[in-house]
C-alpha cells in the first residue's frame, strides 16, 4: 500500500510539474516554418507557453508539450516566420493616415484636386483638410505651370476657397497649402525663410504653396493640434494596420511626451498589442533632459515598450531636394540640399547619448549628410573611455552614400536602417536627381554594406509607404518596381537574397533595437512573436511574392490577427 501511494503521489508531483513547465498553452503544427535560427533553420512546428516558444521540431517532437488544456492550431503547410519588425516608421502617422486623406497612388495633379473636391463637398466652411501621400515623381504629368517640378495651388485654392487645405507630400518633407491655408498663415510675396527650408515662389515673386523641408513650420504652427480622442482613434487604426500586415514590433521614429504617455496608457489597458521601439525626438531638449535624468525606459510590459534612442534630422529627402549632397543635383545645377540640424548640435546629442545610455538614430539621406553624421559620430564614440563599444547608433535610410563612406559603417558600428520599399519607388525618378554614376557607385546599396560587415535593418518608413512588408521584402530581392520593371531589376548585383531580406526584417531588425536575445528568431526562451502567409516567400517565383497574404499574426503567444484561412 506504501508502494502504491508513493508511486500516486510521485505521478502527482510529476502531472504537476509538466503543468508548470512543459505542456503548452498553443501548438502550431504542420507548418514551413522559417525559425532564422541557424541550428534548425525550417521546423514544422512550435509550442507557446506564458507568452514565450518552449518546443520548435518536428510535429512529433512538438505534440509531446501537448496537455489536455492545450490548443492546437494546424497551419496547413502555409508559412511561418519570426514576427515581422518594421524598423523605420511612424507608428501614430499610419494611424492618422486613416484619418485623414490618403494621396498615394494618385496619377496625377488633377487627381487630387478632385480627391479633396470631394472632402470640401462633406466639411463646413472653415475646417481644415488635411491629407498626404502624393508624389508629382509619380504622377504620369502634372499640370503646367510647374515651379521647381511641383505644382502650384491655384487648381486646389479653386475648389476649397473656404477650407484652409494643407497635403503633405509623401516623404512628410513638403507641404503644398491652398490660398486659405497661406492666407490664414499670413503668408504672401513678402515672406522670407531662413531655416533650412523654402518658400517655393513663381516667377512674379508669389508664393506658389509649396513649403520644403522646415518652413512647413509656417503653415504647421496654424492648423489645430490633435486631441486625446483623435489620438486613441489614430493609435487603435496602427495597431490595426500593423497586426493586419504582420507587423508585430515597430521601431517607432520620433515620439514626444503625449504620445509616450499615450503609448502608457494603452499598455495599461492591454491595447498596445504591438510591441513599439520608440525613438525620442531629437529636438525637443526638454524631453531628452528629463529621459537623461531618468534613463532608458527598455522592457516595460514585457518587452512591449521601449525607449531608449532619439532621432535626429540631418537633411531633407530626395524627392523634393533636400537632401543634402555633396555635388549639385544633376537636373537643378547649383542645388546642394539643406543641413536640417546644425552638425554641432548632432554631435552634442551624440555626446550626451553616450554619457546616458541612449541610441543614437539620425535621418541622413544624402551623401553629404551620411559623411557628416559618420564623422560627428566618429568624434562622439573617441570621448568614451574604457566602456563598452556596441552604441549600434543608427543611420536612418543611409540612401544615397559616397564608395568612401560605405566601408566606415561596419568600421564605427553604424546600423544602416534602410527602406527597400524606397529603392522601388523611388528609382525610376532619383536617376534624374543624382545621375548615373551616383546611383551606381551609392545609392540603395544594400550588398555593398552587407559586404562590408555592415548589419542592414529594414522597414518601410510608413506612412511615407505602405507598412506592407511583403512589397518591401519583394523590392529587397528583385529590386524592381511593384510594377515589374526593369526586367532584371536596378543595379541588380545589389539585391538581397531571400535569407538576407528575411534576416533584415527580423533578428537584425531586433539587432538594431538591442533585443535579439528576446525577439527576431524562432528559438525557445524567446517572444512567440509570428508571422503567417499563405505562400512560402522564400522560394516561390518572384512574380508571386506580391500575391501573398498575411493570413495571420501572433504576439506573445496571442492569435491577434487572422483572416479566417486558418482555424
Amino acid at each position: 500500500m506504501k508502494t502504491f501511494f508513493s508511486i500516486l503521489l510521485l505521478s502527482f508531483f510529476f502531472a504537476n510539474y509538466q503543468s508548470k513547465i512543459d505542456v503548452a498553452d498553443t501548438i502550431f503544427i504542420n507548418g514551413k516554418i522559417y525559425t532564422v535560427y541557424e541550428n534548425q533553420p525550417v521546423v514544422q512546428a512550435v509550442a507557446v507557453k506564458d507568452g514565450k516558444i518552449i518546443a520548435l521540431g518536428s510535429n512529433e517532437s512538438v505534440l509531446k508539450s501537448k496537455g489536455n488544456q492545450s490548443e492546437t492550431i494546424d497551419l496547413g503547410g502555409k508559412t511561418m516566420t519570426p514576427g515581422l519588425i518594421d524598423s523605420h516608421a511612424h507608428f501614430m502617422g499610419v494611424g492618422y493616415s486613416k484619418l485623414e486623406l490618403n494621396l498615394m497612388g494618385l496619377s496625377s495633379y488633377e487627381a487630387l484636386v478632385d480627391k479633396v473636391k470631394e472632402r470640401v463637398a462633406k466639411t463646413k466652411p472653415g475646417e481644415w483638410i488635411l491629407g498626404r501621400g502624393w508624389h508629382q515623381d509619380k504622377w504620369d504629368s502634372i499640370t503646367s505651370p510647374v515651379i521647381h517640378g511641383f505644382p502650384i495651388h491655384k487648381l486646389l485654392s479653386a475648389i476649397s476657397p473656404d477650407n484652409p487645405v494643407y497635403l503633405r507630400h509623401a516623404s512628410g518633407h513638403a507641404g503644398l497649402a491652398n490660398a486659405k491655408a497661406m492666407e490664414i498663415a499670413g503668408i504672401d510675396a513678402s515672406t522670407e525663410f531662413d531655416g533650412g527650408g523654402d518658400v517655393f515662389k513663381d516667377k512674379d515673386g508669389n508664393p506658389t504653396g509649396i513649403f520644403n523641408e522646415t518652413a512647413q513650420s509656417l503653415i504647421g504652427r496654424y492648423i489645430p493640434k490633435n486631441n486625446a480622442v483623435r489620438d486613441q482613434l489614430a493609435f487603435e487604426e496602427a495597431i490595426k494596420e500593423c497586426l493586419s500586415n504582420g507587423i508585430t514590433s515597430f521601431h517607432d521614429a520620433g515620439v514626444n511626451q503625449n504620445t509616450i504617455d499615450l503609448y502608457k496608457k494603452n499598455l495599461e489597458n492591454g491595447k498596445l498589442k504591438v510591441r513599439i521601439y520608440a525613438m525620442l525626438s531629437g529636438g525637443n531638449r526638454g524631453l531628452l533632459k528629463r529621459f537623461y535624468k531618468s534613463g532608458p525606459e527598455v522592457g516595460l510590459g514585457d518587452g512591449f515598450l521601449s525607449i531608449r534612442s532619439i532621432k535626429l534630422y540631418s537633411d531633407g529627402a530626395l524627392g523634393s531636394r533636400g537632401a543634402w549632397l555633396l555635388e549639385p543635383y544633376e537636373d537643378m545645377p547649383g542645388e546642394l540640399g539643406h543641413s536640417t540640424t546644425p552638425i554641432e548640435n548632432i554631435y552634442k546629442v551624440s555626446e550626451d547619448a553616450l554619457k546616458y545610455g541612449f541610441q543614437v538614430c539620425t535621418h541622413a539621406i544624402g551623401d553629404r549628410a551620411n559623411r557628416e553624421v559618420l564623422d560627428q559620430y566618429e568624434k562622439a564614440f573617441s570621448t568614451i573611455d574604457g566602456k563598452s563599444s556596441d552604441y549600434r547608433f543608427r543611420m536612418e535610410h543611409a540612401q544615397h552614400l559616397h564608395p568612401d563612406d560605405i566601408p566606415r559603417f561596419a568600421e564605427l558600428g553604424v546600423i544602416p536602417a534602410m527602406q527597400a520599399i524606397h529603392m522601388s519607388s523611388d528609382r525610376p525618378w532619383a536617376i534624374d536627381r543624382l545621375g548615373e554614376k551616383r546611383i551606381e557607385e551609392g545609392a540603395y546599396v544594400w550588398q555593398k554594406l552587407l559586404k562590408s560587415g555592415a548589419v542592414v535593418i529594414n522597414g518601410t518608413d510608413a506612412p511615407v509607404e505602405p507598412v506592407n512588408p511583403i512589397e518591401c521584402f519583394y523590392a529587397s530581392v528583385t529590386r524592381k518596381t511593384l510594377k515589374g520593371t526593369p526586367p532584371g531589376g536596378y543595379e541588380p548585383d545589389q539585391k538581397m537574397t531571400r535569407a538576407q531580406a528575411l534576416r533584415s526584417y527580423t533578428l537584425d531588425a531586433a539587432f538594431g533595437s538591442f533585443e535579439e536575445d528576446v525577439k527576431g528568431s524562432i528559438e525557445i526562451g524567446k517572444y512567440a512573436d509570428f508571422t503567417v502567409f499563405d505562400k512560402d516567400i522564400m522560394n516561390v517565383p518572384e512574380e508571386e511574392i506580391l500575391k501573398t497574404k498575411v493570413v495571420m499574426t501572433v504576439v506573445d503567444g496571442e492569435v491577434v490577427y487572422t483572416d479566417g484561412l486558418i482555424d
